[in-house]
């Protein structure tokens, strides 16, 4: 019988503790992760990084999944586990994705590279922001094999909006994540308090200052004059204008499939399908753009019973531990994106420090989900929880 991921895991720690001496590297707990990160961070990429919208109310709430308890099942021959499932009709071997995060240069010199192979070490699918700091041809090369989606931020320029969607087709992309909950920025008082804004100083705009549209356009390389190229680059990006009628030009620039990310309500999920979209991505930003607003937990269960037939569904904002993966997962998301607990591993430990919170993640959810008599991610369903106003007084 194969050894599951989570057993797998454990086996591993506790026997090079009890007999070498070793223990992780890297802080287990999401909490002591966090403290470790920001304490190697600079200043200003904390206030990036771990900042929410306003008073951070949504940022701290969508934290707490505890409203929905898990109902363990006993006996249930689990000894073998799936955790595979289907995302855009792309089979992955976890329902585990790192969500799109830009400038991840400000906490790691490799940035987008170092999540890259810790991503391909696990395969673990990556889904790149147009904000990165690394172009997303470099990262696609990291990436070798493993599944990857485009997070496209939709320029106000027609040509360089069509540029960057022919070239994550061109360098080996499966899919497209049109983020459409960020049209302006958010009110991030982190931030502000700082006076900071990472791409003024050239931070995160790798993908345009690469591109051969965007450098056209330019009297000078960015190479030459730097802060045209920026100035030029907040010109250009995001379009407050666009409307659901809108999304026919990605479809007609690309023949991936196509996610819609940053969706609350049921009817802009089903908005979304009608106008095309193959996936809808259940997030609040991390909590960034509109505090106060409802929760991706609290909005997830009706826009599954909207679209969860239709589409492919994802969640993220909030997930820490392998139980809020389950959590999600049993209310009908096929994958969960993973944000902040990456980039701190990233920033401690650049690749390792990556690797060290994803395989983390897995093992916890692998564990979890046996623990509960469940033996496939793909079959987890309501019955799985219960919500607090179900319980007996």
């Amino acid at each position: 019988m194969t050894e599951q991921f989570g057993n797998r895991k454990l086996n591993r720690v506790y026997r090079e503790g009890m007999f070498e001496g070793e223990t992780p590297e890297f802080p287990v707990s999401y909490e002591e992760l966090r403290e470790r990160a920001h304490e190697a961070m600079s200043e200003e990429a904390r206030a990036y990084i771990h900042g929410g919208a306003g008073a951070e109310e949504t940022f701290r709430v969508e934290q707490d999944f505890s409203e929905w308890r898990i109902v363990p099942r006993m006996l249930q021959g689990v000894a073998e586990r799936d955790l595979t499932t289907t995302v855009l009709g792309q089979e992955i071997d976890y329902p585990v994705m790192v969500t799109p995060l830009g400038v991840q240069g400000m906490v790691h010199e490799e940035g987008e590279l170092a999540t890259a192979a810790a991503c391909d070490d696990l395969n673990v699918p990556f889904i790149l922001s147009s904000l990165s700091s690394n172009s997303m041809e470099d990262v696609a090369e990291a990436l070798g094999d493993t599944p990857k989606w485009f997070q496209f931020y939709w320029s106000s320029d027609e040509a360089i909006a069509r540029s960057f969607l022919d070239r994550a087709e061109d360098a080996g992309y499966d899919a497209i994540v049109v983020t459409v909950d960020a049209p302006t920025l958010g009110w991030r008082e982190r931030l502000i308090d700082r006076g900071y804004y990472p791409f003024l100083e050239g931070h995160g705009v790798a993908n345009y200052f690469s591109d051969p549209e965007f450098r056209s356009q330019l009297e000078a390389p960015p190479e030459e004059d730097p802060q045209a190229a920026v100035d030029h680059f907040l010109d250009i990006f995001g379009d407050s204008s666009l409307t659901w009628d809108d999304l026919e030009f990605v479809f007609e620039h690309t023949d991936l499939p196509v996610l819609i990310k940053g969706v609350l309500h049921p009817e802009d999920a089903r908005l979304a399908v009608e106008h095309g979209a193959d996936g809808v991505g259940v997030s609040t930003h991390g909590g960034r753009q509109v505090d106060g607003s409802i929760t991706a937990l609290e909005a997830l269960p009706e826009i599954v019973e909207e679209v969860g037939d239709e589409a492919t569904i994802t969640f993220d904002s909030g997930i820490r531990r392998g139980s809020d993966i389950y959590k999600a997962l049993s209310l009908g998301a096929d994958a969960c994106l993973v944000g902040r607990p990456f980039v701190y591993g990233l920033a401690l430990g650049g690749r390792d420090g990556v690797h060290h919170v994803l395989e983390n993640l897995v093992a916890n959810f692998d564990l979890t989900m046996g623990l509960a008599g469940r033996d496939a991610a793909r079959d987890l369903d309501r019955d799985s929880l219960r919500h607090e106003s179900e319980l007996p007084p």
